[in-house]
């Protein structure tokens, strides 16, 4: 396979990766869905896709799986595919996860500040760094507006947020119009840019530091 063939494969395959995660996001955010993974096999593709409720994707006997084969074969043009479906690892540190959920109770008609203020400290419990849920629409008044809620150490630039940081964005449709949500998460388990790491200080080494004498700085 030549360098160009190689590029145009590499350029279709995440084109459709990326067609197929926005075509997920839309149309199963009551699933809690997260992301989807898709293989290239010797016989075809498989698409893993993972989500909060696995179940509500799969369907009553597969009724939904079968019909979203037929929509990945027909306008996504994935051959003989599969599809596996599988339980969102970490769901409340998952931002698109925990950004489908606060749209789902703002729809409930749930007040806006207090599925925020839930979902934060639920994200924090979790282990979280730090979060942070923006909310933007006509939240109080006909003119729109966004409220910011957050908590722990949020990080927006530099070589952190490559690693640590997991950001979704999300909408609601209510009665006074379109609500936007943003969630950012800082993971556990990462080694912060600004964390300080104390040397131990062996006996030998606490030895050699000689106390002052008391007519030295006089």
């Amino acid at each position: 396979m030549t360098g160009a063939r190689v590029k145009s494969f590499f350029i279709d395959y995440n084109i459709k990766r990326v067609m197929l995660d926005e075509f997920l996001a839309n149309y199963f955010k009551d699933a809690g869905y997260s992301h989807v993974q898709l293989y290239k096999t010797p016989t075809g593709y498989r698409v893993a896709i993972y989500a909060e409720y696995p179940g509500r994707i799969i369907g009553r006997g597969g009724s939904v799986i079968r019909k979203l084969m037929t929509i990945m074969q027909t306008h996504f043009g994935l051959e003989n595919v599969s599809i596996t479906v599988s339980p969102a690892p970490d769901p409340d540190l998952n931002a698109r996860v925990v950004a489908f959920r606060i749209v789902r109770a703002l729809e409930k008609e749930i007040p806006y500040r207090r599925v925020a203020m839930a979902m934060l400290r639920r994200i924090m419990n979790a282990g979280a760094l730090g979060a942070e849920i923006v909310i933007s629409g006509k939240l109080r008044t006909e003119r729109a507006r966004y409220e910011k809620f957050r908590a722990g150490r949020i990080y927006k630039a530099g070589e952190a947020v490559e690693y640590m940081v997991d950001r979704a964005v999300a909408k609601a449709l209510l009665r006074p119009g379109v609500y936007g949500v943003e969630v950012i998460i800082v993971k556990p388990g990462q080694r912060t840019p600004d964390s300080i790491e104390l040397k131990p200080v062996k006996p030998e080494e606490l030895s050699e530091l000689k106390p002052a004498e008391s007519g030295e700085n006089q």
